[in-house]
């Protein structure tokens, strides 16, 4: 069994800021738990724009707090995400969220990162491995 808490996490390693300055995330459950899944709680910052395309991975998202609008890039529809709407993208879905309000959610992604992970500039988080080939982070 595991407990912790996202408090726990701050200014740990499993605290990530991206390098665009948009968003952190605290990464809670990682590929090393080896779980099948990764969780994180994640910021993005009112008034940023992130383009997102998980190339690797299904992610589903449910908002916890703040306002964003989505928009999909396969369809060009555009959807109002506030507290207690999910969104799935388990089409790999371009997308691109504008963040009206702090938007903060929890996010589960598999296959699980490591970690590690920054979007590069397609928007996309490598598929990260070990040595072994696992899709891990024993660090």
């Amino acid at each position: 069994m595991i407990v912790r808490s996202f408090d726990e996490l701050e200014n740990t390693e499993r605290h990530v800021r991206a390098t665009s300055g948009t968003w952190e995330s605290k990464r809670i459950v990682l590929a090393r738990e080896r779980v099948g899944f990764s969780l994180h709680e994640t910021v993005l910052y009112a008034g940023t724009e992130t383009s997102m395309w998980y190339a690797h991975h299904v992610e589903a998202v449910v908002c916890t707090a703040g306002e964003a609008e989505l928009t999909d890039h396969e369809t060009g529809r555009t959807y109002t995400i506030v507290p207690g709407t999910m969104y799935l993208l388990d089409g790999h879905e371009r997308h691109t969220l504008k963040v009206k309000q702090d938007f903060r959610c929890l996010c589960v992604f598999n296959p699980p990162v490591t970690g590690r992970e920054d979007h590069d500039e397609n928007g996309v988080y490598p598929l990260l491995t070990e040595p072994d080939g696992t899709v891990r982070d024993d660090a």
